[in-house]
């Protein structure tokens, strides 16, 4: 086992004032432990309290390489509940090219607090209708054939990782820090028959990637894209991936919460690691290393969203650290938005609103609420021209509730720029509704 190492990313949810969507910078917290070559999963102790509102609880982390070598805006919807959790530090997405690996911590705040995403799909390629009892040998069936698995090799070293068939040009998207660093990339269909590939674009704070089969067939199978926003807690899903190298794997579960804040951090080198932030879909679903950029999808065989990162709380057999039933993946509706981006142009760009961020809590109405204190306005900045000032409390948008600047930057991040949006605050115990457009973020545009 790799001897623990203090937790690199403490302290790492403060906002920047020039960029909503990346508020957690490398040069905030350090260089990131680069992996060992012992080859086992990076893991991080979860601590045994609440965190205060200033900060991220800590605990030991070890780090080292993942597993051996293997083949337009959405519209608004009622807001779902999803409750916090005390744990803020756990694994993150260990599942990719060598020497890439995660921390992920989860947004927490006091008592049962709803999150919410935005997204939406439309359904491409072939569904599975269903009736009765869930037939998952039938989704099975008909989702594995829009599935691959990934091989990479880089200067790192070698890894593997899982993908989807975006569409019969030979689209297949995935995560970013499964490409990461990647100077060969090999695609293998479920039938055996395997292709190099190239990355069309990667989009690391976003954590996706799209790439082009080199000479791809003509019989690819494009996988049904669902609409995130009607997923349930409790629906029933299934991941479809290639954990530790066994392609083709499927394993069930349910939705177990949804909205929930993730932020993960690849370590690929500390000069380009970027924060990602995702209102997350959680899953029972087991998800292990290798199923990173897999698919998870709903009991039509429709895709719900893109696995990226499990968490975990001590290292498994030979270090590699496995599922305990908490897994997270990027909602289908925000891989729409990125994919169609990267196919086009190769960079997809990000919605922006120009604020520094803390958590906080507000008195409004008698009550205490929790939210994101701003702590900088950008001067000339949609947050500048919607007239908010440093110590507003932002509670909500669209009526969806940021209970931490975590929050509140998932939020930002599931919208496009150029969408509008109202952005409830709290200043002087009065609560303002002021509606904002973001803009695309000045270094993107």
């Amino acid at each position: 086992m790799s001897t623990p190492h203090p937790d690199p990313h403490a302290d790492r949810r403060n906002g920047d004032a020039d960029d909503l969507t990346a508020p957690i910078h490398c040069d905030d917290t350090g260089p990131v432990p680069g992996p060992s070559a012992t080859g086992s999963t990076s893991t991080a102790a979860a601590p045994t309290g609440a965190p205060s509102t200033g900060g991220t609880p800590t605990g030991p982390v070890t780090t080292a390489t993942p597993t051996g070598p293997a083949p337009s805006s959405a519209p608004r919807r009622p807001r779902r509940r999803s409750g916090d959790v005390v744990v803020a530090a756990v694994l993150a997405a260990v599942l990719a090219s060598g020497g890439t690996f995660a921390l992920t911590e989860l947004a927490a705040g006091d008592g049962d607090s709803p999150q919410v995403i935005e997204a939406s799909g439309e359904a491409q390629g072939t569904t599975v209708s269903l009736s009765g009892e869930q037939d998952w040998a039938s989704v099975a069936e008909a989702v594995t054939p829009s599935t691959v698995s990934i091989a990479v090799a880089g200067a790192a070293g070698q890894g593997s990782g899982s993908g989807v068939v975006w569409d019969d040009q030979g689209h297949i998207v995935t995560n970013a820090h499964v490409v990461e660093g990647a100077q060969e990339v090999q695609v293998s269909l479920p039938d055996g028959r395997t292709y190099s590939a190239d990355v069309v674009g990667s989009d690391v704070s976003s954590d996706l990637a799209v790439l082009q089969l080199q000479d791809g067939p003509d019989d690819l199978q494009a996988i049904a894209v669902g609409d995130d926003d009607a997923l349930g807690v409790g629906d029933p899903v299934m991941a479809v991936g290639n954990p530790l190298g066994l392609s083709g794997t499927v394993t069930t579960g349910i939705v177990s919460a949804l909205d929930r804040p993730v932020s993960t951090q690849s370590a690929q080198g500390s000069q380009q690691a970027q924060a990602v932030v995702t209102n997350a879909i959680q899953t029972s679903a087991a998800i292990n290393p290798g199923n990173s950029g897999g698919a998870l999808v709903n009991a039509a065989g429709e895709l719900v969203g893109i696995n990226s990162s499990i968490a975990s709380l001590s290292s498994g057999v030979g270090g590699q650290s496995g599922s305990i039933g908490i897994g997270f993946a990027i909602p289908s509706g925000k891989v729409q938005l990125i994919a169609e981006q990267l196919i086009e142009t190769g960079t997809a760009t990000h919605a922006f609103l120009g604020v520094g961020l803390n958590d906080a809590q507000a008195e409004v109405d008698g009550a205490t609420v929790t939210g994101a204190v701003v702590t900088q306005v950008e001067a000339g900045s949609p947050a500048a021209g919607a007239g908010l000032a440093e110590g507003d409390v932002i509670i909500a948008i669209d009526e969806e509730p940021t209970t931490s600047a975590t929050a509140l930057v998932g939020q930002v991040r599931e919208r496009a720029a150029d969408e509008e949006a109202v952005v409830s605050y709290v200043r002087d115990g009065e609560r303002t509704d002021v509606t904002v457009r973001l803009t695309t973020r000045p270094d993107e545009g």
